[in-house]
């Protein structure tokens, strides 16, 4: 096609039927009717589709609502679980528990991390003269994830100042810490084993061709892939270890959850639960949205073909 000079370029429709105007940029897009038009559908369908589902919310709140405050016992509940006056009292003690419960989890979290990983690479040595530690890592999981936590929880806070050892700390918070970091190194171990065997056997095997140890090939190839696979599941298990702080109570360490206990033993009245509860859950909601956030985004470069 012959453009001549001085004179706007003709427009041409493209295989989809959008109108172009060639000229010397070739940059002057103008979008077809159609193309408006159905971009002109498609937000009134994303209009609608956000209208029914908030007023469906409302109604199912509003039903909710209806059928707990019409219930016959409501009135006595709302005084035992809800009660203004004790909330008043028990959120700063909460607040105040809650940083004992943040620091387990950072030094625990720290903790499971580094033991969960080098128990899945012993459990994925080769060779027949690490089979001894394969075994050991293996009971290791096995046992602790098949124990229940409180269990654990109980053994170690009063089962070990029991024993009178010389130089064994007997504080509950270190105690429970610890047995929080038994059990879920083993889950967390389990999430990075599934990770390094799902990296293909060609990765390694191409390492070694390049001239890189065993060792090396792990920590530079396999290691790398491996955890970026698994970063959501891990984040899951931090957010169930974030919850699980608050079970160190038992052993009597005044976290949020022994805050409220102490109030709620001195009136009786459960709102502190509720207050601890809902700490929680304030905290957990954004280590949720991350980890789900985080998980559409690999999701979305594995379907394009990207980097995981």
């Amino acid at each position: 096609m012959t453009v001549v000079k001085g004179e706007p370029a003709p427009e041409e429709a493209d295989d989809t039927g959008e109108m172009t105007r060639g000229g010397p940029d070739g940059d002057n897009y103008v979008p077809s009717e159609r193309r408006l038009a159905r971009e002109r559908h498609r937000r009134a369908r994303a209009r609608r589709a956000t209208a029914v589902a908030a007023l469906s919310t409302l109604a199912t709140a509003a039903l909710l609502y209806l059928i707990v405050v019409n219930a016959p016992g409501w009135p006595r509940t709302k005084e035992t679980f809800f009660s203004a006056h004790y909330a008043r009292e028990a959120f700063p003690k909460v607040l105040e528990g809650l940083w004992l419960n943040l620091r387990l989890l950072l030094v625990c979290g720290v903790a499971v991390l580094v033991l969960g990983m080098l128990i899945a690479i012993a459990r994925t040595l080769r060779g027949p003269v690490f089979f001894p530690l394969r075994v050991l890592a293996a009971a290791y999981t096995d046992f602790f994830r098949g124990l229940p936590l409180i269990i654990n929880l109980m053994i170690v806070v009063l089962g070990v100042p029991a024993l009178r050892l010389q130089g064994v700390t007997v504080d509950p918070v270190l105690l429970g810490g610890t047995a929080l970091t038994l059990t879920y190194s083993a889950y967390v171990a389990e999430v990075f084993r599934a990770g390094i065997e799902s990296v293909h056997p060609s990765q390694r095997a191409a390492a070694r061709s390049l001239g890189l140890t065993s060792r090396q090939a792990l920590r530079y190839v396999v290691l790398p892939q491996a955890v970026r696979r698994q970063v959501p599941p891990l984040l899951n298990d931090l957010v169930s270890l974030q919850k699980d702080t608050g079970l160190v109570s038992i052993g009597g360490a005044v976290d949020a959850v022994r805050a409220a206990d102490i109030i709620v033993g001195r009136s009786l009245n459960y709102t502190p639960y509720i207050v601890a509860g809902l700490v929680f859950v304030a905290l957990t909601i954004p280590m949720t949205r991350f980890t789900d956030w985080v998980t559409a985004r690999m999701d979305r470069r594995r379907a394009q073909g990207g980097s995981l």
